[in-house]
């Protein structure tokens, strides 16, 4: 049984002339005769009666005609949605999200993209880098958003790159000077957070580099912890600038330029499972709208001054391989 049957059989019912339903159909009376010859044959019953008015409905056929109409709806219903998903407008997407992109980076974007696709249903589920590569290569999330990983079976996007910035309380003696000098960093209190995260390693290097012992040392779990600290005046600490862009707009904090020492940047990619192929559908509208937030979030950056988040490469421009990624130090 196949759907020109019952497109056909469907046709006829409703022509009731077996002339008029295979114009409508273009096709010959002949072609259409042998569908519903094939479909009858298929059912063991005949279908219809030939009468001097026309093409009437056996019993067996009135009582098949809503099944055959509700097959054919199914299938119509089906080609709309695989055309939606194709087009990235419907459907599901479970994205995955390293903890400051999941919290600083993906609301808004998620806003943006759910306005622009309102028929899409969103999974966000959260973890450190590694946990969220363990979900790609499950096929638990289709896309992740972590630091530049190594991984053979996995395929990278570059999104974008975020510095860590060094900020202060507004009354902090940092805070009240154009810049300081790295060496001073061994005269403060300094935060760090969350020993399971990779920001621990890698603001360790960037203070070993710089030859640097702060004389103080507090241990948060979380960068909003880290965030009231500071703003109580307990210390400074060195965050992403995506996290901490809000409280630097409305002056609860400060960020201190370091003249002598470039803070750390962090490689933010997506990653996906090699053999998943290019994106399409609902992953590559996602990456389209990424790509447009971070250069929109970029330009207004620009205008206020801020430390950039330099974009990435554009949506399907460039892809990293997993076993060429960069050294991994980037966020949690």
């Amino acid at each position: 049984m196949h759907t020109g049957q019952l497109t056909g059989f469907v046709e006829i019912a409703r022509r009731r002339r077996l002339g008029r339903a295979a114009n409508e159909l273009f096709i010959t009376q002949p072609a259409l005769t042998a569908r519903i010859q094939r479909l009858e044959a298929e059912l063991g019953v005949p279908l219809f009666l030939r009468t001097p008015a026309g093409m009437r409905l056996t019993d067996p056929g009135r009582a098949f005609l809503p099944y055959a109409r509700r097959a054919l709806d199914a299938i119509d219903e089906g080609r709309r949605v695989v055309a939606e998903l194709a087009a990235g407008t419907a459907g599901h997407l479970a994205i995955g999200a390293a903890p400051a992109v999941g919290t600083y980076v993906l609301p808004a974007l998620l806003k943006r993209f759910a306005d622009e696709h309102p028929r899409v249903r969103l999974t966000v589920r959260t973890g450190h880098s590694e946990e969220i590569l363990g979900m790609v290569l499950a096929d638990d999330v289709e896309i992740g958003l972590v630091r530049a990983l190594r991984h053979p079976a996995i395929a990278s996007t570059p999104l974008y790159e975020d510095a860590l910035v060094l900020v202060a309380n507004p009354g902090h003696r940092f805070a009240r000077r154009r810049a300081i000098r790295a060496e001073e960093l061994a005269d403060v209190e300094l935060i760090l957070f969350d020993r399971a995260s990779s920001y621990r390693d890698l603001t360790a290097a960037f203070l070993r580099d710089a030859g640097v012992t702060p004389a103080g040392l507090m241990e948060v779990d979380n960068i909003d912890a880290t965030k009231k600290m500071i703003e109580q005046g307990l210390g400074v600490a060195l965050l992403p600038q995506t996290a901490v862009r809000a409280e630097l707009g409305d002056g609860t904090l400060r960020a201190v330029r370091i003249a002598d020492a470039s803070p750390p940047r962090r490689q933010i990619v997506a990653i996906r499972r090699r053999d998943a192929g290019e994106a399409t559908g609902l992953v590559a509208a996602f990456m389209e709208t990424f790509a447009d937030t971070t250069r929109a979030r970029s330009r207004s950056a620009a205008r206020k001054g801020e430390p950039p988040v330099s974009p990435g490469a554009r949506t399907g421009s460039r892809r990293t391989d997993g076993d060429r990624a960069q050294r991994s130090t980037g966020i949690g």
